[in-house]
């Protein structure tokens, strides 16, 4: 279906869950197909409007004046080959849908913290999920993608290694996904949830985190993040006007495996458990109603204790582990492999990060991962989460060399 700004429905049609610079095409195509999409383009280039594409719109970095938007959150199917242990997921399903269909099977996809997220987006640009340690990224773990290039034409993107290797990690450079297979894994349920420790009573909680993930296999996916929560009704009583280290544990093994973060003391909330994959939304407990919000992001090689010492109390700052099977070579573009951890800052209701917060960790710092990067970065800073950058830009010369596309991140030259 096709909206344009005056017609019922494109406010709906437009808004995703970020909303701070939200899309304002001339023309919006609600699609429900593969064919949908290819009509979409080929609109695009005939009357020469740009493209964006939206499903879940987590990610969205920066809102498209007029041109065309193409909203997938109707093309949403997913298909469960159980004998295979794959998963056809169109182009608008997020990953709630996936493991609400893999979850009879006793399978789960490599999805990530929060269910709410369009998979395919989240994929295009790597995907670090909750059990990214032993399986490593869900980019690395994609059989089959099909596209539709800038040009309009339908692609099987696998008979093309070089632009199959550029969307594994190159996000939305090369084309519309339409739909992709993805491999699943024999995890029916899990060990996770989280510990909020106060941190006025327990102010070495982070760095107890740190020293803990030296030493854990790599059955075990982890973050923590300080949050300074409000002291308002909304906000759970436990919680409420405290400055909190969540630490988030996904564990494929045994509960004893955090038996050393137990011993930081009495956390004011505890959620860990067995849990069945299809809810492990709950680990992160993320916010589920769109909202506004900057991130900035940088990947590094070792978090050092005194820095962790001046995190500001006023920011939302997030650190996960990484290692294990993320550090596999693969080929694909999914860059910066031999990073330990992923340092986010996020700022809700703020058009930008304070950044000096990145400062004491610079010469730890290795480059960034786009996908928990929600701010408009130069070419440069884009270029900064590839290993290489120059083949990716060649291939979007070839694929979208009048710059058709409007993806989050837009790989361009350097100036």
């Amino acid at each position: 279906m096709m909206l344009t700004n005056e017609a019922k429905g494109y406010d709906d049609a437009r808004l995703g869950y970020q909303r701070l610079d939200p899309h304002r095409p001339e023309v919006i195509f609600e699609v429900t197909s593969a064919a949908e999409i290819e009509e979409a383009v080929r609109y695009a280039v005939d009357h020469d409007h740009r493209i964006a594409v939206q499903g879940s719109g987590h990610g969205l970095t920066q809102g498209i004046e007029k041109g065309v938007l193409i909203a997938t959150r109707r093309f949403n199917g997913v298909r469960v080959d159980a004998a295979a242990k794959t998963a056809w997921v169109e182009a608008g399903a997020t990953w709630q849908d996936v493991m609400i269909a893999t979850a009879p099977y006793g399978l789960a996809p490599l999805s990530g913290s929060s269910p709410g997220v369009g998979a395919v987006a989240y994929t295009l640009g790597g995907g670090m999920g909750l059990m990214a340690r032993k399986f490593g990224y869900a980019a690395d773990h994609v059989h089959r993608i099909d596209v539709v290039t800038a040009d309009g034409v339908s692609r099987k993107a696998e008979a093309d290694p070089d632009l199959f290797w550029a969307l594994r990690g190159g996000g939305g450079n090369f084309g519309v996904v339409t739909g992709m297979e993805i491999a699943l894994f024999d995890v029916p349920t899990l060990y996770g949830g989280s510990l909020y420790f106060d941190l006025a009573q327990h102010p070495t909680a982070v760095e107890a985190w740190r020293d803990w993930t030296q030493s854990v296999p790599d059955e075990v996916t982890s973050g923590v993040t300080m949050i300074p929560f409000p002291d308002i009704p909304q906000v759970p009583e436990p919680l409420r006007g405290k400055y909190i280290a969540q630490i988030q544990v996904a564990v494929l093994a045994g509960p004893e495996l955090i038996e050393p973060l137990r011993r930081i003391g009495q956390p004011v909330l505890d959620t860990v458990g067995d849990l069945p994959y299809v809810e492990s939304g709950k680990i992160f407990a993320e916010p589920d109603n769109p909202d506004s919000y900057r991130s900035h992001n940088a990947l590094l090689s070792d978090l050092d204790p005194q820095a962790l010492r001046s995190l500001p109390k006023s920011a939302i700052v997030a650190i996960r582990h990484l290692g294990g099977a993320l550090a596999c070579e693969v080929d694909n573009a999914v860059g910066h492999r031999d990073a330990s951890y992923s340092l986010i800052v996020l700022a809700p209701g703020r058009k930008d990060v304070d950044r000096r917060v990145f400062e004491p960790w610079q010469a730890s710092t290795v480059g960034r991962f786009l996908n928990f990067s929600y701010e408009n970065l130069t070419a440069a800073e884009i270029a900064e989460a590839y290993d290489d950058f120059p083949r990716l830009l060649a291939l979007r010369n070839r694929y979208d060399a009048n710059r058709r596309l409007a993806p989050n991140h837009e790989i361009t030259a350097l100036q």
